[in-house]
């Protein structure tokens, strides 16, 4: 991987990774286009430059992460996280099998899109607009939700949780909150387990150039991430889902193309 296609794959992800249109369908077709060789380090890299996202949420909701007095906040997304990290534990295996499928992915990203198309008509009554009046079970609730993400690799984290948040009355804006704030405890997790089993398994992976790789897609992005969270807000006020839903369908239609021609989307 060159610095180059560092930069572009940290910029898919940092507006991918917030939006429900699942940023592991996106670095695979970016991953394919670029011709990134598949690798440990390629992997290591998708895997770990989701913390330059997750610093971004911190950044745009400082007030609500550093306010240590509230530790039902706390409490909330550690309800919500738990379903997540009990699964993605004991499934690890089996999930990376299927991101070995790109033609499952390719499903996935299609039907997701489908259900997007429906998900505002569904939804019309979810009104809650504070994070105060999110009681443990929608948090527990959501959390259930999100496995959809870990189980069907290509669904989308955000799409998800975003789905399960509005499924409990929460209103548009709040759903979508809840769901980055959820997204901090999430890939941080996963950031963290991926870089202890390169350390544990392959530390050549972690050598100097990969690790300025690594950081260099972080700061972009974390950059990205921050324009992408403000711009998905606004547009999702104005205009809901059906947009993304179509979006979906059309990069689903689009990889399955790009299988059929013999390319390959595995990273």
């Amino acid at each position: 991987m060159t610095v180059l296609q560092a930069i572009i794959m940290a910029i898919v992800e940092g507006l991918t990774e917030f939006l429900p249109i699942s940023s592991t369908g996106h670095m695979a077709l970016t991953g394919a286009v670029l011709g990134i060789e598949k690798e440990g380090f390629t992997k290591l890299f998708i895997e770990t430059v989701q913390f330059g996202a997750i610093i971004s949420v911190i950044v745009l909701y400082w007030r609500k992460f550093l306010n240590f007095k509230k530790l039902d906040f706390y409490l909330k997304l550690f309800i919500a996280f738990i379903p997540a990290a009990i699964v993605g534990v004991l499934l690890k295996k089996r999930i990376e099998a299927v991101l070995e499928s790109p033609i499952f992915i390719t499903a996935i990203m299609f039907l997701g899109g489908i259900l997007l198309l429906f998900v505002d008509n569904w939804f019309k009554n979810s009104t809650v607009s504070e994070e105060e009046k999110i009681t443990y079970k929608n948090s527990l609730v959501i959390g259930l939700f999100q496995l959809l993400a870990v189980v069907f690799p290509g669904f989308s984290r955000s799409a998800a949780t975003i789905i399960g948040g509005m499924q409990q009355k929460l209103n548009r804006t709040m759903a979508a909150e809840f769901s980055f704030f959820l997204a901090v405890p999430t890939l941080a997790g996963a950031f963290a387990k991926s870089l202890w089993d390169a350390y544990r398994q392959n530390p050549e992976l972690l050598n100097q150039h990969n690790i300025n790789m690594i950081i260099l897609g972080n700061i972009v992005a974390f950059i990205v991430a921050i324009i992408a969270i403000k711009g998905f807000i606004t547009f999702l006020i104005k205009h809901g889902f059906r947009l993304f839903g179509w979006y979906r369908i059309i990069v689903g239609i689009l990889l399955l193309v790009f299988l059929l021609t013999g390319h390959s989307l595995s990273l």
